[in-house]
């Protein structure tokens, strides 16, 4: 049996899980930075615009228009799981409310 990084709640997950109470308190506090999507989302656009609308002006073939829409989705997905890695982290640093702290032993 594992405990919870965070509030070292006993677990029956995989030690790499939060609890129930810290998932759901998680998800709480991520909604405050749900503007996050914007600019991972612009970036994506920005490398569409460039490589799959750009190449194409330039001669290329439309193959390059492809590669430009899968580099978007690529860093529009990259970005995001950098992202939500990083909220997670920030997260896990943030301070316990008192009710979660675990008791002395």
């Amino acid at each position: 049996m594992s405990t919870c990084p965070r509030c070292a709640a006993a677990l029956d997950a995989a030690p790499t899980k939060w609890c129930k109470d810290c998932e759901q308190l998680y998800d709480r506090w991520v909604r405050r930075h749900a503007t996050d999507i914007v600019w991972q989302a612009l970036s994506g656009t920005v490398i569409v615009s460039a490589i799959g609308l750009g190449l194409p002006l330039l001669g290329l073939g439309p193959l390059s228009a492809a590669l430009g829409a899968f580099a978007g989705f690529g860093t529009l997905l990259g970005l995001s799981r950098l992202t939500r890695r990083l909220r997670r982290r920030q997260f896990l640093h943030a301070s316990l409310p008192r009710a979660y702290l675990p008791a002395p032993k």
